[in-house]
């Protein structure tokens, strides 16, 4: 099993922590990990663009001058795509983007991720993250603690102060065990995790 050090808020080391293998000691699946966050932008996707083809613009009814003897191209309409104002050749309509993904690859996905912040250096354990006030000053002086910039911060349950206060910081994001996700996890750095949101998330996906 993977050992990794536990901190306090202070940024000092107070014990350590065994990581499960079978989550966070998994062999990594690229594949997955790239399908997932496809699925993952394209679900966001709202797929309303349009455009009108030369059947859906206005006018055209008629053929603008007689087949021959003009000296111009021949022409059918006024609105065929080469004229202005004329329709589009291959317009977009709308439609869904999104596409499922078994709920096994899902967790493979994100456990392949889990194993190389674990593999990086970049999966921090703190023993506990509490906030008496919302107060963004004290919770970047916790990032500042831990040398960070940029993180994922998973906590256990809804922490409304430490949820605020974290929420005007542009390179940080706040999630709970059961919003985790494979997108965010790469997104950011590195992911600072709640001890007690490290054991709900070994009972949950083992």
């Amino acid at each position: 099993m993977a050992n990794v050090a536990v901190y306090n808020m202070e940024g000092n080391e107070v014990g350590s922590i065994e990581l499960n293998d079978s989550i966070f000691g998994v062999k990594i699946n690229e594949h997955l990990v790239h399908m997932a966050v496809l699925q993952q932008l394209a679900n966001k996707r709202q797929g309303t663009q349009k455009a009108k083809t030369r059947s859906e613009v206005r006018g055209g009814g008629r053929k603008p001058w007689r087949q021959k003897g003009t000296g111009h191209a021949r022409q059918g309409s006024i609105r065929a795509p080469q004229w202005k104002g004329g329709g589009v050749v291959f317009a977009p309509t709308p439609r869904d983007y999104s596409f499922k993904l078994n709920k096994k690859e899902k967790r493979a996905a994100l456990k392949s991720v889990l194993t190389s912040k674990v593999e990086e250096g970049k999966f921090i354990v703190l023993d506990d993250l509490r906030l008496d006030e919302i107060k963004t000053k004290k919770f970047v002086q916790v990032m500042n603690n831990l040398k960070l910039e940029k993180a994922l911060v998973v906590l256990n349950d809804m922490d409304t102060n430490v949820i605020a206060s974290a929420r005007n910081i542009p390179t940080v994001k706040t999630a709970q065990t059961n919003e985790l996700n494979v997108f965010d996890a790469l997104k950011y750095d590195t992911m600072v995790v709640t001890k007690a949101a490290v054991e709900t998330i070994e009972e949950v996906y083992v």
